[in-house]
């Protein structure tokens, strides 16, 4: 099992001194939320929540999640960058391409990236995309981005996407991993059926008993089941070893927490976040190590 912080919510200068303190003592990813702005007036319902309103004010902090990364990965050394989630299909697949190659190629390859087709119709209205299509148009992005990342010359005809042969240099050296998030019927499939991994919600260690096993069903459809599979996921009912290694054996391979809420330490305060991240450390992630 594999740890990841979940940094959502949390002071954007706070994340380098986090990322050293994490860096330090064993965490193995950290993980970067994405949204672009939200609107005065929400129409859009928040899938999460049973009331559909998002539980954060407007003036949440949200950085570009490759900027706050490439900012971490500068003075870390090991700790490796996921994003969760990224909203692909809101943006544009070669701009996308770029950035990520970059950060991948000058970070030494510690980063992967997890999309999903975003839930806020008013981010893609303000970008003139089209909300409707963004499920089929990411299925191409995906095909896009893992196009571009080979190198040399390459060209794309889609539907959504098409371009002449083209080059896009630096690379990384090694492929980026692509994560699918969400827990719907498409999102599960598309999971299994191009993503290299998926990264789930919060949920308890029975829906992750569930889910996980659509997955590996999903997957022996596809014919994927023998490639390796990260499975990033939060559980809201196991706080201590052995039920981390219980969600383990369900197939997960990544377990996200935030150790200041579990301590309930002050989510202001940088230093009680940087103790918790040690104190988690100590508590859980070297008792996986030893």
């Amino acid at each position: 099992m594999k740890f990841a912080t979940a940094l959502a919510f949390n002071d954007p200068l706070h994340f380098a001194e986090m990322a050293r303190t994490a860096d330090e003592c064993g965490w193995d990813w950290f993980a970067v939320s994405d949204h672009l702005v939200f609107p005065e007036k929400l129409d859009s319902a928040y899938p999460y929540a049973k009331d559909g309103k998002p539980y954060w004010s407007t003036s949440t902090p949200w950085p570009d999640p490759w900027t706050a990364i490439a900012a971490m990965a500068a003075v870390t050394k090991r700790l490796r960058f996921m994003t969760n989630i990224y909203i692909l299909p809101v943006r544009n697949p070669v701009l996308i391409a770029k950035q990520i190659a970059t950060v991948a190629y000058m970070s030494g390859g510690r980063v992967a990236l997890g999309i999903g087709t975003g839930w806020m119709k008013e981010e893609f209205e303000l970008l003139e995309v089209n909300f409707h299509t963004r499920g089929k148009r990411m299925d191409e992005e995906i095909d896009i981005l893992r196009t571009l990342w080979r190198g040399g010359m390459v060209e794309y005809h889609g539907k959504h996407y098409n371009f002449d042969r083209l080059e896009m240099s630096p690379v990384p050296k090694e492929p980026v991993p692509i994560l699918v998030g969400g827990v719907s019927d498409a999102a599960l499939r598309r999971a299994a059926r191009t993503g290299d991994g998926w990264i789930a919600v919060q949920h308890s260690t029975e829906e992750l008993r569930e889910l996980l096993g659509k997955l590996g069903a999903l997957r022996k459809e596809f014919g994927t089941d023998a490639k390796p599979f990260e499975a990033v996921v939060a559980c809201t009912d196991v706080f201590d070893v052995d039920g981390y290694r219980r969600i383990e054996d369900l197939g997960a391979t990544t377990l996200t927490t935030a150790p200041w809420v579990l301590y309930g330490a002050d989510p202001n305060s940088l230093e009680e976040k940087k103790d918790s991240l040690k104190r988690f450390a100590d508590d859980v992630i070297s008792k996986f190590r030893s």
